[in-house]
């Protein structure tokens, strides 16, 4: 690694504490350091993200990411991260939690090959979906969307796609939340919110209720 990645990396698990999370392990930090690295060079070609500086990809893009990779519950075999743009937070919650098959859905071709670089790079279990996440024909143990065009619409696609029992993972806004919910609709039971840092910002946990018999 590169002196400016190391210091990304050490500046990641900073940031990480001053949030009040837990640091990165080394070989967790590095392989944010390859990540960081990637996005910087695609961005400056396309549009990967709009938050374009290094200091912003790690303070937003990546501690988002990582506290809800943390929180999510344990049991979770597989997760679609539902329009997943850069990647975010799908790739590190297969960084952060190996044990989850991650399925990175994104109809955008340029984002779509840069996610499919960034697996390869990464070396992390999973798989990039390059057409709309609607056309996947699996029922997923967790689906999370961040940052999602026509939001609303997201939710109430994702939300079925999620198997009785499994999670919803919504990270938006405060004034957002309750609306998402609703749009969710009524087969979900949500857990106590959690606060991302910052005031505005938190994960939604909705928990799809098994059908009964």
């Amino acid at each position: 690694m590169g002196k400016d990645e190391n210091a990304a990396g050490a500046r990641l698990s900073t940031l990480l504490i001053q949030a009040g999370y837990d640091p990165l392990d080394p070989a967790l930090a590095n392989r944010f350091e390859s990540y960081l690295s990637l996005i910087l060079r695609w961005n400056a070609r396309i549009n990967l993200t709009a938050i374009r500086d290094e200091e912003g990809i790690l303070s937003r893009h990546f501690i988002e990411s990582i506290a809800c990779a943390r929180a999510l519950p344990t049991g979770i075999a597989t997760l679609l991260d539902f329009g997943s743009g850069a990647g975010f937070p799908g790739i590190p919650i297969a960084i952060c939690r190996p044990e989850i098959d991650v399925t990175l859905a994104e109809s955008t071709s340029k984002k779509a090959a840069f996610l499919q670089e960034a697996i390869r790079v990464l070396g992390i279990a999973a798989k990039a979906h390059s057409q709309r996440a609607e056309s996947l024909p699996d029922l997923f143990d967790c689906v999370t969307l961040r940052a999602v065009d026509r939001m609303e619409l997201a939710v109430r696609a994702a939300a079925k796609l999620v198997r009785p029992g499994g999670w919803l993972a919504l990270m938006t806004t405060r004034n957002e939340v309750f609306r998402l919910q609703e749009t969710a609709g009524s087969s979900f039971a949500w857990a106590t919110l959690v606060p991302l840092p910052g005031e505005e910002r938190l994960i939604a946990l909705g928990e799809r209720r098994k059908i009964s018999a």
